[in-house]
């Protein structure tokens, strides 16, 4: 991935669909079917999270994997964000990665579960060989790059090292999108090495496609926007992608909000 020119990230990364080690052996295709289907049995609870976050298994009977569920009843109360939207943020999330063709964010999907409705997502089996730290400064990594990119049109508040989930097979995940699609400006990262930068082509022409399906009355990407987030929230991101495409880099930290989010791992 080059860091001064806009051409195309250097570095080679297997395609999204070759990542089902990530899954317990199901590809996302297949995971996202699962996650819909499935029963829901709850396993335990990840008690570093801030808000109810729950380490469960989806299974139909032949198939089974791992998830994360976060129901909607155990969101903490956020003075910036309207209360129980933070689950549907997590879709949401997840259906620009798609739309962008990137798939930054793990299969995730709105549903019931056994504490009510909530986010539910795939739970990626990440390499635990890779140093994060040292991953979140690099500037040759095309997966990287791509989730700046996606971080800045989702608005994220919350992109901490942590959240860099590496898998066997050389693709990058990353989860926890619940504080994205604010109205105003809160960009806040770990990933600020291409501040300035040009954007390369593969994000121009991902970003023009993304931009088209925004704009179209009859896509799936724009119903699932106007379910989860405000009117103005959904119209501020079809704002960050003009912006993006008409300046053509990666933006800046803003001035008067909080650059990197704390603590940054």
């Amino acid at each position: 991935m080059d860091d001064d020119t806009c051409g195309s990230p250097t570095a080679a990364e297997p395609p999204p669909t070759a990542t089902t080690a990530a899954f317990g052996g199901l590809t996302p295709e297949e995971g996202l079917d699962l996650l819909r289907r499935g029963e829901i049995t709850v396993e335990g609870r990840l008690t570093a999270a801030s808000n109810a976050t729950l380490y469960c298994t989806v299974s139909d009977g032949d198939r089974s994997a791992v998830c994360v569920y976060k129901p909607v009843a155990g969101e903490r109360p956020l003075w910036d964000f309207p209360d129980g939207t933070l689950a549907g943020r997590e879709v949401s999330a997840y259906a620009v990665s798609e739309a962008l063709g990137w798939s930054v964010v793990p299969p995730t999907v709105h549903r019931d579960g056994p504490y009510g409705e909530g986010m539910v997502q795939l739970w990626v089996h990440g390499d635990t060989t890779v140093d994060l730290v040292a991953l979140s400064r690099e500037t040759e990594h095309a997966g990287l790059r791509r989730m700046a990119v996606l971080d800045a049109v989702i608005n994220n508040s919350d992109r901490k090292i942590g959240h860099l989930l590496p898998t066997p097979e050389g693709h990058l995940y990353g989860c926890d999108h619940g504080v994205s699609f604010a109205e105003d400006y809160k960009l806040r990262t770990v990933l600020w090495q291409w501040q300035g930068q040009p954007l390369t082509d593969e994000a121009l022409i991902a970003l023009a496609s993304l931009r088209t399906r925004l704009r179209a009355s009859d896509d799936p990407l724009g119903a699932t926007l106007a379910t989860h987030l405000t009117g103005p929230e959904a119209y501020a991101v079809r704002e960050r992608v003009d912006l993006l495409i008409h300046h053509g880099i990666h933006p800046y930290p803003a001035p008067d909000w909080p650059s990197v989010p704390w603590p940054p791992v």
